[in-house]
C-alpha cells in the first residue's frame, strides 16, 4: 500500500491504495498556518482510525497546488512513516506529452487526473475536476495533454454570492427540483447548480467543435455528484481518479 496525498486549496485528500483496492480515503481542511506536528496528528489519526500501521505502507506520494505546505506535509509523512514522500513535479515520468506553452505551469492535480483517466477510459477525453476551481482538461486521441479551462468553483461562486450581497443567505447544495425557483434560497441553488452544469455542457460542446471529435467525459472531486446529474452530456463520475493517478505516478517513478 502507498499513502497518496492530494493537497488542494480547500482540502487535503489522504488515501491508502495499491493495485488491488483503495483501503481508505479521508479529507482534512487545508490551512497554511498549521505546523508540521499538527499535520502529523491529522495524518496519524487517519491511519489509526483505519487500523493502518506504519509498516503496512511502503511509499508515499504528494500532489500539491499549495507549494508553501509541501515541505510541511512531506516532513510530517517522514516523521510518521520514516520514509521520503515523493512530490509530483516537473521532470517526473508521466507517460503524457504535455503540449502547453509552459508545461511546468500545469497544475499537478490536472496531470495526475490525466494520467489516471487516459489509462482507464477511451481517448479523446475531457477530465473535469470539481474542487475550489472547476478545471476541464483535454487529452487527445494520441494521448497528448493539449490544454483546458479553469473556472471558479461551485462553492467559491456560492460563497462569494452570499458574502457580497447583504440580503442573500448561505445555502446548502440540495438538488433543486426545477430551474424556475419560487423563493430566494431555491433560486440560489438553481442558479449555482444549473448554471455550473450549463457551463460544463457548453464548454464540452465547444471543445468537441474545436477538436472535431466527440469527447468521453469523466469527472472527479467532491462536488461532481451534485452537478453531473444536471448535465446533458454523459459524464462518468470517478471519485478515486486522483488516488489512482497518484498510484500510477508512484509506480512509474519509484
Amino acid at each position: 500500500m502507498i499513502l497518496a496525498i492530494d493537497m488542494g486549496n480547500s482540502n487535503i485528500v489522504v488515501g491508502g491504495i495499491d493495485n488491488k483496492q483503495i483501503y481508505f480515503l479521508e479529507r482534512i481542511t487545508t490551512h497554511t498556518t498549521r505546523t508540521e506536528l499538527e499535520y502529523c496528528m491529522y495524518i496519524k489519526g487517519i491511519l489509526d482510525i483505519h487500523g493502518v500501521k506504519a509498516n503496512d505502507i511502503e511509499g508515499a506520494i504528494l500532489s500539491s497546488v499549495v507549494p508553501p505546505l509541501n515541505i510541511t506535509i512531506r516532513n510530517a509523512v517522514k516523521k510518521i512513516l520514516g520514509i521520503e514522500c515523493m512530490l509530483v513535479e516537473s521532470g517526473m515520468k508521466t507517460g503524457i506529452n504535455i503540449l502547453m506553452d509552459n508545461p511546468k505551469s500545469v497544475g499537478s492535480d490536472m496531470i495526475v487526473d490525466a494520467v489516471a483517466a487516459m489509462e482507464e477510459y477511451p481517448l479523446p477525453l475531457a477530465i473535469i475536476d470539481m474542487g475550489t476551481a472547476t478545471t476541464i482538461s483535454v487529452v487527445d486521441i494520441h494521448g497528448n495533454y493539449i490544454g483546458g479551462i479553469i473556472h471558479p468553483g461551485l462553492r467559491i461562486s456560492l460563497d462569494t454570492l452570499s458574502s457580497k450581497t447583504a440580503q442573500l443567505p448561505q445555502v446548502n447544495l440540495d438538488m433543486p427540483k426545477k430551474v424556475i425557483a419560487k423563493n430566494t434560497v431555491d433560486s440560489m441553488r438553481s442558479g449555482i447548480l444549473f448554471g455550473h452544469a450549463g457551463m460544463m455542457d457548453g464548454i464540452i460542446s465547444r471543445m468537441e467543435e474545436e477538436l472535431g471529435k466527440k469527447l468521453n467525459v469523466v469527472a472527479t472531486g467532491g462536488l461532481a455528484p451534485f452537478v453531473t446529474p444536471l448535465c446533458k452530456h454523459d459524464i462518468i463520475v470517478d471519485d478515486n481518479l486522483l488516488l489512482k493517478g497518484l498510484l500510477k505516478l508512484y509506480m512509474k517513478n519509484q
